[in-house]
Order: C-alpha cells, then sequence, then structure tokens
C-alpha cells in the first residue's frame, strides 16, 4: 500500500494496524454497495487516504471508527450517481418457460456474490458470527439497496456493527435524533420487502437435516435427475441467472428450463464454496470440445423450510471463478468434497 507519498510521520506499524480492519471494512463496503469489486475498490481507498491522511488523525476516536468515516465517505461518493444494484426478480416480473429468453444488462446493473473469507471476519462470538453471516445473504442484500445511501450506512452501523446512535451521529456528522429517524425509516422498508417472501433459513453451522439436503441436492444436479431436483425445490422457488434478466418459479419452470435451454449442464460437477453466508457451489459443466469440464457458474441456494427455495446462477465465470480461488477447468472429476459448513 505505501507508494512512497506516505506521511513520514506515520507510526512504523501503521500498515499492519490499518490492513487488520481489512476484511470488517470490505464486509461493511460490500453491504454498502453490493459489489465485491467495487467494495475491494473502495477500501482500498479507504486504506490509502488513510495512509496520507495519518499525520492529520487527532486520535479523538479509535483508529477504526477513522477508518469507518473514511469508508463511508467513499462509498457516499461511489453511490452518488444513484445506481441500485438488484437481483432479477427486482426488475421484472417472472417469465413462463414457454417465454424464455436469455437477454444480459450490464455487469453494474446486479447484486454480486461475495466469498465469505473476503467479507467475514474471524470471531469468537457465535451470535457476532451469525448476524454478520445473514447480513450478507442475498436477500437481506438487495433490500439493503433499496435505501438511500445514508439510511443504508445508518442501519448497517447500527443494525450489524452494533455502534451507538452518538457514534453514528459523529460519523456521519449529524443528530442523534436523525440517526434514530433514518434508522426508524430504513426498519420500515426492510419491514415491507421481508412481508414478500420468506428469508433464507440456513443454520450456523448448517443442522443434520440441511446437511443432507444439500447431498440430495448435489447428487440430483450432477445425475440430472429431474424428479429428485424437484422434490427438493420449495414450490414457490426461484432461479436467477446474472448477467441474464430472465427469472423462473416453480420447479416445473425451473426443471423445465434445465433439459431446454439448460440441457448442456447436464452431467455437471459441483465443488461447494462459501459465499454469502449461504451454501454455494461451483458448477463446472462438461466441455465436448476440449474434455473435462469449463467452469460455468456459482451457485447460491437459498433454503427455507427444509427446502430450497432460492437457486442463484452467478454466470460471468471470468470474474467469480478467481474471486473464489477457483480454477476454471477440471481435467477429471474431482474428489468428493465436504458440503459447506
Amino acid at each position: 500500500m505505501s507508494d512512497g507519498t506516505a506521511t513520514t510521520t506515520a507510526a512504523p506499524d501503521l500498515e499492519a494496524a490499518l490492513e487488520k480492519h481489512r476484511v470488517e471494512l470490505t464486509g461493511y463496503c460490500y453491504r454498502m454497495l453490493g459489489s465485491s469489486f467495487e467494495a475491494e475498490d473502495a477500501v482500498q481507498d479507504t486504506l490509502v487516504r488513510a495512509w496520507r491522511g495519518y499525520d492529520r488523525f487527532e486520535g479523538r476516536s479509535s483508529l477504526r471508527s477513522w477508518l469507518y468515516r473514511i469508508a463511508t465517505n467513499v462509498c457516499l461518493d461511489m453511490l452518488a450517481a444513484g445506481n441500485k444494484r438488484a437481483r432479477p426478480m427486482d426488475l421484472t416480473e417472472s417469465t413462463p418457460l414457454a417465454q424464455a429468453a436469455l437477454t444480459p444488462r450490464p455487469d453494474h446493473t446486479w447484486l454480486e456474490p461475495v466469498p465469505d473469507a473476503r467479507v467475514l471476519p474471524t470471531t469468537d462470538d457465535p451470535a457476532e458470527a451469525a448476524v454478520a453471516k445473514e447480513s450478507v445473504r442475498l436477500a437481506f442484500m438487495a433490500a439493503l439497496q433499496q435505501l438511500p445511501p445514508r439510511q443504508r450506512a445508518v442501519l448497517i452501523l447500527r443494525e450489524v456493527l452494533a455502534w451507538r446512535a452518538s457514534e453514528v451521529a459523529e460519523l456521519l456528522g449529524t443528530t442523534v435524533a436523525s440517526v434514530n429517524s433514518a434508522l426508524q425509516r430504513a426498519r420500515a422498508t426492510l419491514a415491507e420487502r421481508a412481508d414478500r417472501g420468506a428469508e433464507a433459513e440456513v443454520s450456523d453451522p448448517l443442522d443434520e437435516e440441511q446437511r443432507k439436503l444439500l447431498e440430495r441436492y448435489v447428487a440430483a444436479f450432477e445425475g440430472y435427475d429431474m424428479a429428485a431436483l424437484t422434490a427438493l425445490l420449495h414450490e414457490d422457488a426461484v432461479m436467477t441467472m446474472p448477467p441474464f434478466d430472465l427469472w423462473l418459479a416453480g420447479p416445473a419452470d425451473i426443471t423445465g428450463f434445465m433439459t431446454t435451454l439448460g440441457a448442456g449442464c447436464a452431467g455437471s460437477r459441483l465443488r461447494p464454496v462459501r459465499a454469502n453466508g449461504l451454501p454455494a457451489f461451483a458448477h463446472y459443466k462438461p466441455d465436448p470440445e476440449g474434455g473435462g469440464f469449463a467452469a460455468w457458474a456459482v451457485q447460491v441456494l437459498e433454503i427455507s423450510d427444509g427446502r430450497i427455495t432460492g437457486f442463484h446462477c452467478f454466470l460471468d465465470t471470468q470474474r467469480w471463478f478467481p474471486l473464489f480461488g477457483l480454477p476454471l477447468r477440471l481435467e477429471d472429476e474431482p474428489d468428493q468434497v465436504e458440503q459447506p459448513q
């Protein structure tokens, strides 16, 4: 991070002290921006600004609070254009299978997945870990993106990071009354969205029923057994495929798509990954020309009431697979690996 322009009065261990906060800051910026890559850019900008401006840090707050102030300003600047990242179901009605068409939209349209390790700091507190995971799940992230930026910051700082109202007011340069008002409005918006559908119910770690559900899912998907897959899908299950705005609702249309437009995925292999605090898989489909298996999607699953309610396939493999540390090809079938915890 040092580039020769940093202040000479900075503490010798400053860079290490700043880096210690990278993961939690990335989680904060990801919640603010809805983009894995923009979050990393925002954090890098934050740490460079902190390095260069450390001689102006007066120590009236902790280094952590100061970094969050910088990160918040960076994110608010990035959000000034007003773009709201979304999921396909936030933008269009579901499409009947007979009318299914794969129409892409630009990358900046979509809420992006993120590896757990990049946004979830290590903690010995199970309750804190559970809140952190719940606050990066796709449904919650999609709801956050509907909030005005300052309301978004208030809700994350107060509800997710458990800051006091006075601390948030100082960070944002406003009053406690203003913070409390913004929090009340943000809660009302999230409550309205929550009424539209069930949240994912995923234990941390996965309970035995959820583990068995995922094992059956892998067997059904790799075997391309549509009857078995149908038995695992909730009657209101949805399937999305960013960057395409198409989304499908219900087991019949989902499995119908998989056996028609998606038939090339028969014989695929799944490898577990950790994404958005939810069960997820790297999906490799057979490569008839080169042999082996080619990267196809990062799948993120939502589970509720013992069934799969969301089946979200992020198809831009050139971006997602390197982010998750995954190879773009499997020459042979992967070894059996444990399900996500």
